[in-house]
């Protein structure tokens, strides 16, 4: 079968995200193109979700979910907590 070129912008870091991914499970970038091609072509779709959506926590539902749920804390009383490392102390 012949073979042909494709040239891919990317911005630079992702480019070697992928590359290091792309090694760590044993296989080139032009696999990993190779195979997304072949899949959406057998398929006849992207093989995976696309959406305009972000992450669902940063949602206007949840963070009016996390503003009531704060007010009820600091009015009922409870014990807030900073979010950070966890320490392994093994």
């Amino acid at each position: 079968m012949a073979q042909t070129n494709i040239n891919i912008r990317m911005d630079e870091e992702l480019k070697k995200q992928f590359d290091a991914f792309c090694s760590d499970v044993g296989m080139s970038m032009t696999t990993a193109f190779c195979i997304f091609a072949k899949t959406v072509v057998r398929q006849h779709r992207i093989p995976f979700e696309i959406s305009t959506d972000s992450d669902p926590f940063y949602s206007p539902a949840n963070i009016e979910r996390l503003k009531r749920s704060a007010a009820q804390m600091e009015k009922n009383g409870g014990t807030v907590h900073e979010i950070g490392a966890i320490e392994d102390n093994d």
